[in-house]
Formats: structure tokens, C-alpha cells, sequence
């Protein structure tokens, strides 16, 4: 997820109707993590190891991706020379300003940093997607994005891998664009960057009391089980999407014809992350009511659990097993926060 610097200087009034149904199954939200430092994103290994990611938005970060050791200590990940970064370093060897990390099917661990500090432009060369061997601590893969994948005003915000196609995919919440990435050729291409689909709505958004009118593009995505369909939303929006990978991959489809094979899906609400389980139930975080929803795959929206300890819920990590963890990142509050960003695990009652 991505906010400007001026996010909480922004007003406005407006109520939000959204009505949804409630599951029966009750779910408590277990503190697994605590931290003074903001972070966005988070990572389960098959083993139970926990990563997490810090963006530079401010020149205080000092660590980017981090592996959570207890519940309130951390090591850098993969190591502190990865994690060091100023302007005279190379920027490929060195982490700027991760947003995601994300674990997948085969338990490699990918990094996705876009590289653009405070928000005053992606660094030259640094925009990149590492892969990591998690039982030897090692990056085994770099790609660079060039300045047509990841141009100046670029956020690229999260990433799904296909393990099966060997593709990734990345939303660009900066400029609005989903990226497709050949894990295999290390080509990367810009689509639906024209598109309504991956634009932020005209909407403002109520959280907490806190009145925000923000433009954050194509931000949330997930990848169906069979990896079939491409899901996404922009932040500042509350309408769900959908494409079929087999149409992004297909570079023969103009931008126009390519914007014809999207589809709506369903108004959702506003979220800054969504994921499937194996049993194609689509979670999504829910920013204006501190809640996480799903959408099944009957195609309706249920309340897992509403909770005030839900500020902001930022990035989802769901093992194979269902175990379900989510951030808060208290984004809306700024610097009027009180209480330690976390990480929750969703437990059945």
C-alpha cells in the first residue's frame, strides 16, 4: 500500500453504506508481532518464519526487510549489507524502499522493492524483484526493471508468483498498471496501464474518523489457486477486478484489446490487500471498518472479523494450511499513533 507524504492533511465528509454478511464461525485476532518501526507487508514461510518488510518513507528507516525472531525483536533479512542503503551504493546490491515480500508455493521467499524513497522517484536501476533460498539465506535471482516497467512516477506495490507458469505479477499503485514478469526470460511489461481498472476511483475515504481524499492506483491482488485469474483493486477504490493470465501474458493484445477481456467483479469496499486460500475464498482487508471480508466463491461478501485492534489492515500472508496473518499500519493516524504497529493471526474460536 502506498500513501503521499500529505495523506493526512486531506478532509472531507461522506458516509460509506456497505452491507455484508457475517460468517458463522467466530475468529480472534492473535498478537503474533509488535513494532515501533512501520511496516507493511508480511511473509510465512512453510516452516513457520516470519519476514516482514519496512518502506523507506522516511530517512529514520534503517532496515528494510526483516526476519521476525520473537514477538517484539528482529534480525535484517537476508543479511545487514542488503539492508544499508544511501545514494553513492550500488542500487541493484543494496534494498531502497521494499513494499512487499511474499513466499510461494515452492517456499522461496521474493522481495519486491520498487525503489522509490519518500516518494520522490524510483532510483535509477534499483527497481527490482529478488528471490531468495530460504534454507540457505541466499538470493538465487535479480530482475532490474527498467524505466518502461517501472518509470519515475512508478510505485510498484505487491506481487503474486505463479510457480507453475513461472510469471509474476505486480501492481503499480504509483502510476496504475498491473506488471507482468517472464521469471524465466526476466522480461517485464507494463499492462492495462491505460486501463480504468488499475486507476484510483473519485471517492473519499472514512477511516476511523479520519476524513482522507488520497489517489493511491492498483494496489491488492491475488492469484486464484489454479492461477487462472488475476484479482486486483485500487486503494482508492472499492470496486474488485478481474483478467484471466492467460490474456496479460498474451503480448500479441493491444492495450485496447487487452482492457476488453477485464471484468468487474463486485463492489468490495475500500482495501489495501487481498488474498486467496486453497479453498478459493478471496480475503480482503477491509480499511473503513477494521475488518477483514472474503468473497467466496459462491460470490458473496462475508465478515471474518471486525475489530477495532484493526487499524489499517495493511498486507495479508496465508500459509497452505489456511493459517491466515494480516499488519496494521495505521496509515489514517499519522503521527497522532499510539500503539505499536502489529501482526495478527486469524484464529477460530
Amino acid at each position: 500500500m502506498l500513501l503521499s507524504k500529505k495523506t493526512c492533511l486531506f478532509l472531507f465528509t461522506g458516509i460509506i453504506f456497505f452491507s455484508c454478511q457475517s460468517r458463522e464461525q467466530a475468529v480472534t485476532l492473535v498478537e503474533v508481532a509488535r513494532s515501533e518501526k512501520l511496516w507493511t507487508g508480511v511473509a510465512v514461510s512453510e516452516t513457520g518464519r516470519i519476514f516482514v518488510n519496512y518502506p523507506r518513507w522516511s530517512p529514520e528507516t534503517a532496515v528494510s526487510v526483516a526476519e521476525i525472531i520473537a514477538p517484539d525483536s528482529t534480525i535484517p533479512y537476508p543479511d545487514s549489507e542488503w539492508n544499508i542503503w544511501e545514494p553513492s551504493l550500488q542500487p541493484a546490491e543494496h534494498l531502497i524502499c521494499v513494499q512487499s515480500v511474499y513466499v510461494d508455493r515452492d517456499n522461496y521467499l521474493w522481495i519486491l522493492d520498487p525503489a522509490n524513497p519518500l516518494f520522490q522517484g524510483v532510483v535509477s536501476g534499483g527497481a527490482k524483484l529478488l528471490k531468495i533460498d530460504l534454507s540457505t539465506n541466499q538470493v538465487i535471482q535479480k530482475i532490474i526493471f527498467d524505466d518502461q516497467a517501472a518509470p519515475a512516477g512508478s510505485y510498484l506495490n505487491d506481487i503474486r508468483i505463479d510457480t507453475d507458469r513461472q510469471y509474476g505479477y505486480i501492481t503499480d499503485s504509483g502510476e496504475g498498471a498491473i506488471v507482468v514478469v517472464n521469471l524465466t526470460t526476466g522480461e517485464a511489461t507494463r499492462r492495462l496501464a491505460i486501463h480504468p481498472s488499475t486507476k484510483a476511483e473519485d471517492i473519499t475515504l472514512n477511516i476511523e474518523g479520519q476524513q482522507l481524499k488520497i489517489k493511491v492506483h492498483s494496489d491488492g491482488l491475488a492469484l486464484d489457486p489454479p492461477g487462472k485469474f488475476l484479482y486486483y483493486q485500487a486503494l482508492t477504490g472499492r470496486s474488485l477486478y478481474r483478467i484471466a493470465t492467460d490474456h496479460l501474458r498474451n503480448l500479441s493484445l493491444t492495450e485496447n484489446e487487452l482492457g476488453q477481456k477485464v471484468d468487474f467483479v463486485i463492489k468490495s469496499g475500500a482495501s489495501d490487500a487481498i488474498e486467496f486460500d486453497q479453498q478459493g475464498n478471496l480475503y480482503l482487508t477491509s480499511l473503513e471498518f477494521n475488518a477483514i471480508r472474503q468473497y467466496t466463491p459462491q460470490g458473496k461478501i462475508e465478515t471474518v472479523v471486525q475489530d477495532g485492534q484493526l487499524k489499517w489492515p495493511d498486507s495479508f500472508a496465508i500459509t497452505e494450511g489456511g493459517i491466515v496473518y494480516v499488519t496494521t499500519s495505521q496509515l489514517h493516524l499519522g503521527n497522532s499513533r499510539t500503539e505499536p504497529y502489529k501482526i495478527f493471526r486469524l484464529t477460530p474460536d
